[in-house]
């Protein structure tokens, strides 16, 4: 594990004391838990627009999926 050194803001320091004491938790875990959070988020976000820009190069078609309509059972019968 590195340590490293961050410039912060007065008051966001503030915050972060203040939830930490509450999470009974430390700046650091607390820190690497929020940058974990933060990377996960982008990771998402650029596999959505990945997503997204695949449908629309290939779209489906209205048939695509319909082969499966009598194969799915939702148990409400």
């Amino acid at each position: 594990m590195k340590t490293i050194q961050m410039t912060l803001d007065d008051e966001l320091v503030k915050q972060v004391d203040k939830t930490v004491k509450k999470l009974k938790t430390t700046r650091s875990a607390f820190t690497r838990k929020a940058l974990k959070n933060a990377i996960d988020s982008i990771r998402i976000k650029e596999l959505e627009k990945k997503q997204i820009k695949g449908y629309l190069k290939h779209p489906t078609n209205k048939n695509e999926f319909s082969i499966w309509e009598n194969e799915q059972d939702w148990g409400d019968k």
